[in-house]
């Protein structure tokens, strides 16, 4: 029998001169130039730099949510340059995603939405995703919201309810999106302390773009980046 694939990673993330352009002919645009990152297991790394420069099309490149265009993008043993689609499919069962946008389906509940997350793991009956679905709703601090429509949530309500929801699918990586934007000072901390607690107790890698001064002392490792390039 074959030997099955280990699923420990010493390096989530291993990248080598990624580049990706956007548009075609006199209209193409370099968005990324020659990016090398590792991200190991357990690790919480904050990803800074002006608008525009670059990271949210790093983010979703690493999430397998964009065609890898130029360079080696390896992300949890998974080659994503020349990779088929259902390759990056099945990939992202692993990667848990908090956009800015939240993204929340607005016809379900705070914990409906949540359980999506819990959906993801196989072997468990719809009780324990419940369960899953609303312990990390009260991680996150919003036990008494369980029931409520997003439109019945403040913004940093809905956001930690994205939060919750890409916790609860018990992700590998970790990819987020200035998830502390809508935030106030003490929850943006609280959140990202529980993001930092996952990293290590869960060998779960976590990425996140920020511009957020207030947690920075926070992270395992600060990179910057700057029209395209990690300095």
């Amino acid at each position: 029998m074959p030997k099955e694939k280990s699923q420990s990673f010493t390096n989530t993330v291993k990248i080598n001169n990624l580049s990706h352009f956007y548009g075609s002919g006199d209209t193409r645009k370099q968005v990324l130039d020659g990016v090398n990152i590792n991200i190991r297991e357990g690790e919480l790394v904050l990803l800074k730099g002006p608008s525009g420069c670059g990271k949210t099309t790093l983010l979703t490149l690493i999430g397998a949510l964009r065609t890898c265009q130029i360079g080696s993008l390896n992300v949890l043993e998974e080659e994503l340059n020349g990779a088929s689609r259902k390759i990056r499919q099945k990939l992202r069962r692993n990667i848990g995603m908090i956009f800015q946008g939240h993204n929340l389906l607005r016809c379900l509940t705070a914990e409906q939405n949540v359980q999506m997350g819990a959906d993801l793991l196989g072997g468990l009956t719809y009780l324990q995703r419940r369960e899953i679905a609303r312990k990390w709703l009260s991680e996150v601090g919003l036990e008494e919201h369980h029931r409520k429509l997003p439109s019945d949530l403040s913004g940093g309500q809905k956001q930690r309810v994205a939060i919750a929801r890409a916790l609860s699918a018990n992700p590998k990586l970790l990819l987020a999106d200035e998830p502390t934007s809508a935030l106030d000072s003490f929850t943006g901390r609280e959140i990202v302390l529980l993001l930092k607690k996952l990293a290590k107790e869960q060998n779960c890698s976590v990425l996140m773009v920020t511009h957020d001064p207030r947690i920075s002392d926070l992270a395992d490792r600060i990179l910057n980046m700057e029209d395209g390039k990690i300095y």
